[in-house]
């Protein structure tokens, strides 16, 4: 199943790179570094192979025990870094925007595609990528292209979660309902007739952050605008940062 998913994402990605276009005008690739990948080249790496790769940090996740996983992306594509060595003095250097030169190992995670076992070095450079809107692609097999990219999602429906109890609720503390404030919020929202789950990681924006509290205040029904990275767990499951009602 590993290897089918991670060829399915190499084919899709691989084509797209080839003449990917956002917002209605052609990306300029950047311009690598000797010995650097190219996203077209890192999407053709295989699983479990050591990949080099320039990236610039959109947002950070999780710093632990001189690990950090962090969300990244350049012009071509994004790149989820899981557990990258990381002093704590280092983590605070990598601001939004900030270009590192990445080596680690193409790994895969029940569909999301990551670089682990990871070092970095800071670069010069500084890129913050605009949000792509990828609502028409909700549902399609071209969705994945985008993986890891920081998207928008808009007019969604709020659809109802079960509680432990059964009771048709708007969002759960914890996949299953079984957590409590503070943990990660799953939500239910739907497109055209078809639901997805997405979900707050609380490492990411935490129960203090705007966007935890909008959803916290979300009813069965609304209609919303989010935005978020695209992550993948089993399928789409985009990790939000942002809520507001769609107009």
């Amino acid at each position: 199943m590993k290897k089918f998913v991670a060829l399915l994402f190499a084919l899709i990605l691989v084509t797209a790179v080839a003449g990917c276009t956002k917002g209605g005008e052609e990306e300029k690739p950047d311009v690598k570094s000797e010995g650097v990948m190219t996203y077209a080249e890192y999407v053709a790496a295989a699983l479990d192979s050591q990949v080099v790769v320039e990236t610039y940090v959109q947002a950070k996740q999780s710093w632990w025990d001189n690990k950090a996983t962090v969300y990244t992306q350049d012009k071509d594509g994004a790149y989820f870094l899981y557990n990258m060595a990381c002093s704590e003095t280092d983590y605070a250097k990598l601001t939004p925007g900030t270009k590192i030169k990445v080596t680690g190992y193409k790994s895969e995670w029940s569909g999301e595609i990551e670089i682990t076992d990871a070092t970095f070095e800071i670069q010069e450079g500084n890129y913050v990528a605009e949000v792509f809107d990828a609502t028409a692609l909700l549902g399609t097999e071209d969705l994945i292209m985008h993986q890891n990219e920081f998207v928008a999602f808009k007019g969604l429906t709020v659809e109802a979660s079960k509680d432990a109890d059964g009771n048709d609720v708007p969002y759960l503390y914890k996949y299953d309902g079984s957590g409590q404030d503070g943990d990660d919020l799953y939500f239910n929202v739907s497109l055209n007739g078809v639901t997805y789950t997405f979900t707050v990681e609380s490492y990411l924006c935490d129960n203090t952050t705007e966007v935890y509290a909008a959803v916290k205040t979300l009813n069965i029904g609304n209609k919303i605008n989010t935005e978020g990275f695209l992550y993948w767990y089993n399928g789409v499951n985009p990790h939000i940062t942002a809520v507001s009602p769609a107009k």
